[in-house]
């Protein structure tokens, strides 16, 4: 279905049946690299509106953009076995995506959980990768961020109105995001909710947050510093929130020793997981792109 804000809907086929949704951006013809935009955990494909309108129509070089809705998630199917809300699935479900719409590689930005799949991603289909651009996310998950994440979920308020909404969000977030506008706490809220006969409500299945429950934060999250190792011939770009607790310096030091061509930004004022749309960071990621893509060619 076409839309007059700058994208059309895509539906398709996961490998075990389930319909799958995500958004398309720019012309079919864009001759760069196509990009394709992977949410958090509990996110979806609205989060990249505003950088994806950036990339396929504003940027110098304009792209094809797609950003997925993960299964559970935006306007994706909810999946009946919450085992099936892993990185693992959702990496198939990402390529299932791909083949459906006859793209063999682009460049990708993975937003926390996306870019835990990006690491999957380049375990299975390390050729589908041109360049990626990691927001907030490494190898290693701090427990106190995860554990923060998991708090405010299981404590999610239920607002009655779009103001409640946006408050509740500013108040669960706002000592990490001092530099966002009240313009940019509208558009979360319209990005993560979705407005339902009994208030505004997150746009995901309930099920995802018991995905969290048996996690024991007390010990150290298993790391992927072998699929990080597995990027290292990949252009990468590192984003990390100042305010991050999920992505701490350390973690982007190491990430910066094993990967030295490895780019990054600190995107000031802001905590986990920055917005991409919000100050230089959308021309930040399309210079990237470009000077990438112009080596490759070179």
């Amino acid at each position: 279905m076409a839309s007059d804000e700058g994208f059309s809907d895509f539906f398709y086929a996961a490998p075990d049946g389930l319909k799958l949704h995500a958004r398309i951006y720019g012309e079919a013809n864009a001759r760069g690299w196509p990009v394709v935009c992977l949410p958090g955990l509990t996110r979806n494909a609205r989060d990249f509106h505003e950088l994806a309108l950036c990339l396929s129509s504003k940027a110098k070089n304009p792209r094809k953009v797609i950003a997925f809705d993960y299964r559970g998630r935006g306007q994706s199917d909810h999946d009946p076995d919450i085992g099936h809300y892993n990185v693992g699935v959702e990496a198939g479900d990402v390529l299932a995506g791909l083949s459906a719409l006859g793209i063999e590689q682009a460049a990708f930005i993975g937003t926390s959980r996306g870019g835990l799949i990006i690491h999957v991603l380049g375990a299975l289909k390390p050729a589908a990768l041109k360049a990626v651009v990691l927001n907030d996310i490494g190898p290693v998950i701090e427990a106190e961020g995860l554990a923060h994440i998991r708090a405010y979920l299981d404590r999610a308020p239920k607002p009655k109105t779009f103001a409640e909404a946006v408050d509740a969000q500013r108040r669960v977030h706002g000592a990490d995001f001092p530099a966002l506008t009240d313009a940019d706490w509208a558009r979360m809220v319209r990005a993560i909710c979705r407005e339902t006969e009994a208030g505004w409500v997150p746009d995901f299945d309930p099920a995802l947050v018991d995905t969290l429950a048996g996690i024991d934060f007390s010990k150290p999250l298993p790391d992927l510093w072998p699929q990080f190792d597995a990027l290292a011939a990949i252009p990468l770009l590192a984003i990390r929130g100042a305010n991050s607790r999920l992505l701490s310096t350390a973690t982007l030091n190491e990430m910066q020793k094993r990967h030295p061509g490895m780019e990054s930004i600190t995107a000031e004022g802001q905590g986990h997981a920055p917005f991409l749309e919000a100050g230089d960071l959308p021309e930040g990621i399309a210079a990237f792109l470009d000077r990438e893509e112009n080596k490759s060619n070179t």
